[in-house]
């Protein structure tokens, strides 16, 4: 007879919760009910993309134009598109006008304008309208609905709300839709997984339980941490996403257990307790290798990082503790009752005995040096379109046409001249007023300096609107200190006080390489007396680009070397943790060059309902690399940790092998697919960001299931035989579990 001969903190944890497994039940259906309806107001609570690249140069030059030249940070654009009229016309612009008087009156609109940017040819039946509001960002996004009901449409046109206000409230619409879709996808076809695994409706139904109830409580949590911090309106797609696969995961492994300790131990109690020592066990570390990866996303400072590292951590937090607490508490309620209400007939059920994955693993063996090289190739070779790989910073774009902010804001950019639209703008803040004759040779030496950097197509500032006269500094600023020019500027917010603005028109698109180069060109130049800060629309994709690229290095080092250290405690081996460290970054890197095929170059995208723009969101390369590392750790815990306890006990690193996988091969497969259906359904959804994050991560964990922990796994725990489990005598512990007569 086998018995369990240590009975560690896990096994006194389990047993407590059978212990007082009515308290912990009724605890946990009241915190349900008190969190569930906060949980709904969330995501209307959620104001930020989180993009915004905080005291950096160009987030520090719009305060500067904000504070200083009064210029407002918080603009809508009217869209109007007349298919058989000619919105140049006079008549037709005045009707334009007359239909925005509404919205003119009222008190947050502080102008509303034709945009002055140069047409392009052959769209004269698209006019723009530039309204600026004196609001920030949250209060725009609470005026939206009224803001978007003073516009009116007129006969003959289409018109199309759009810019940072309307795009944000559509994302916040679009996140709202993705939820409820990604739930209707995702959790039937979970359910039918869970039904074939377990076959009875009653061992099916509780892991969907589980992870509902994660998601439910994280996000009452965010509720009440939103009302003092700026959080990304991402945050809940990020948290249903993870939550569901992590929540219903961990419970799947969890029943699992639980059902093969029930007919090996005397009693449900000695059950429950067992399934704590070894599944529970197994889930609270695998649990922080999930945090460990999305903790390596605070690393880069911008709020959607932070935000999302957020939601992640508390939902697999609470994962772990509901599985750890409620769902043992619910075992020992229902004790045998597990296995009640069969629907599906045993003869049809995989056993957890059969044979096939064992068979599997030693077909593997017989041959590991030829897979490893055919499978890693492989892999490798996958990972090429990311050397590719061309980042962008969104906006519009991660939402799909079919929305108005996004088909208005592509409309404008067909419409109107791109760079002109887009301008690099240059801070200048001089010692003395800008109307000094001292200031003034500084800012038209800036000018002129500007004007012949290469790559610049135009430049404006307030030395230029007075035309190229020979005036001398003197005389320059004496007319421009006239009180209808200094007006005049001022109204353009050129200039004021001690501030000027240098407005650079490039010659090349806002998103190209070359205005890159021009905007870290013009962030080289000096002008005494001045103090330059170079910003808009390139500046900013730049700024944020930058701090993400210069962070990757720390986040990688940091979440291998946590890792490697977490699962060194936990297998007590130092080769183990390095061959899965290694394994992760493979399917890891293959399903990041695939998201490129995908995404960047179109492979497949009309199948998949993506606009491909040619470029990858700079978010996706972290983002995926956090919380696939983590959660693809999680198969090589369970996996690794029962192959352990069948070391331990025999010795035969072989055979342990092949029991390993014998035992945890279907259960693995079956929680994989399932991860893979939940983080996949969102494949379908709206948002572009969280389109790619559900293929990256559902690609990941297939990979990671199907070829790395199937093929590579075995086939390298054959080639390294015992040094697998090399360690100091320090590290090295006795067996747990022993034969006895």
């Amino acid at each position: 007879m086998r018995e369990t001969t240590v009975k560690g903190l896990f096994w006194h944890w389990g047993y407590a919760m059978y212990r007082f497994r009515w308290l912990v039940v009724v605890l946990s259906v009241l915190l349900l009910i008190g969190f569930a309806g906060f949980a709904q107001k969330t995501p209307g609570m959620l104001k930020d993309n989180g993009f915004t690249p905080k005291g950096s140069e160009s987030d520090r030059g719009l305060a500067i134009m904000r504070d200083e030249l009064g210029m407002s940070q918080t603009q809508l654009s009217i869209v109007y598109e007349g298919k058989s009229l000619n919105l140049t016309d006079k008549a037709n612009q005045q009707a334009i006008m007359d239909s925005l008087q509404d919205l003119k009156q009222l008190p947050y609109v502080a102008s509303v304008a034709f945009v002055a940017a140069p047409r392009s040819e052959g769209f004269a039946d698209t006019q723009a309208v530039a309204v600026s509001l004196k609001l920030d960002t949250d209060q725009a996004l609470d005026k939206y609905p009224e803001l978007k009901a003073a516009v009116h449409k007129l006969p003959g046109m289409n018109v199309y709300v759009t810019g940072g206000p309307a795009i944000l409230y559509d994302m916040q619409q679009a996140s709202k839709h993705d939820i409820a879709k990604s739930e209707s996808i995702g959790l039937p076809i979970a359910l039918v997984v869970l039904l074939v695994v377990f076959g009875t409706l009653v061992a099916a139904f509780v892991p969907m339980i589980v992870g509902l109830m994660s998601v439910t409580f994280t996000l009452g949590i965010t509720y009440f941490i939103a009302q003092h911090h700026s959080l990304s309106n991402f945050l809940p797609n990020m948290v249903t996403m993870l939550g569901l696969a992590v929540g219903i995961d961990y419970a799947l492994f969890l029943v699992s257990r639980f059902r093969e300790e029930l007919g090996a131990q005397k009693s449900v109690a000695e059950a429950v307790a067992m399934t704590c020592q070894t599944a529970g066990k197994s889930i609270f570390f695998s649990g922080i290798a999930v945090l460990i990866g999305l903790f390596g996303m605070l690393f880069v400072n911008l709020t959607f990082f932070r935000s999302l590292c957020l939601g992640g951590v508390i939902v697999v937090s609470i994962s772990v503790i509901v599985a750890n607490t409620m769902l043992l508490a619910v075992l020992g309620l229902l004790g045998h009752r597990i296995n009640a209400l069969q629907v599906l007939p045993k003869r049809l059920r995989k056993k957890e005995s059969s044979l096939f994955w064992e068979r599997v693993a030693y077909a593997v063996m017989r041959r590991p040096v030829a897979l490893i090289v055919i499978v890693g190739g492989l892999l490798i070779y996958s990972m090429v379109p990311v050397s590719h790989m061309k980042l962008s910073v969104p906006n519009a774009e991660v939402l799909p046409p079919s929305y108005e902010s996004r088909y208005g804001a592509e409309l404008m950019k067909e419409a109107y001249d791109a760079r002109a639209m887009n301008p690099i703008q240059i801070v200048a803040t001089a010692k003395e007023e800008v109307w000094q004759a001292s200031s003034v040779a500084q800012i038209r030496a800036l000018t002129d300096q500007v004007k012949g950097v290469q790559g610049v197509k135009d430049v404006q500032s307030m030395v230029t609107v007075l035309g190229s006269g020979a005036q001398t500094d003197a005389e320059l600023a004496q007319l421009l200190g006239g009180a209808n020019v200094r007006a005049s500027l001022e109204a353009k917010q050129l200039a004021k006080g001690h501030t000027a603005l240098v407005v650079v028109t490039p010659d090349s698109q806002p998103d190209d390489e070359a205005t890159d180069a021009l905007v870290r060109e013009l962030r080289k130049l000096e002008q005494p007396g001045l103090d330059l800060v170079v910003t808009g629309g390139a500046a900013y994709r730049i700024d944020i680009i930058d701090r993400i690229q210069n962070e990757i290095p720390v986040v990688l080092l940091f979440v291998m070397g946590i890792t490697y250290f977490v699962l060194l405690l936990a297998f007590r081996s130092l080769v183990l943790p390095l061959k899965a460290v290694l394994m992760n970054m493979l399917s890891l890197g293959a399903s990041l060059g695939i998201v490129v095929l995908v995404f960047q170059h179109g492979y497949m995208a009309d199948m998949l309902h993506i606009t491909s723009i040619g470029s990858v969101s700079a978010t996706l390369p972290v983002i995926i690399f956090c919380v696939v590392f983590g959660i693809s750790m999680d198969y090589e815990v369970f996996l690794i940790s029962r192959i352990m306890e069948e070391y331990e006990e025999s010795g035969d690193n072989d055979r342990s092998t092949a029991q390993g996988l014998k035992k945890t091969g279907s259960l693995i497969t079956s929680a994989a697919f399932i991860l893979v259906v939940v983080v996949g359904s969102f494949i379908f959804t709206d948002i572009e960001i969280m389109k790619a994050l559900g293929l990256g991560l559902g690609l990941a964990v297939l990979i990671d299931a199907s070829i790395v922990r199937v093929m590579l796994v075995p086939a390298l725990m054959k080639l390294l035989g015992d040094a697998n489990w090399w360690a100091p005598k320090w590290l090295r512990v006795k067996p747990q579990i022993k034969d006895t007569p």
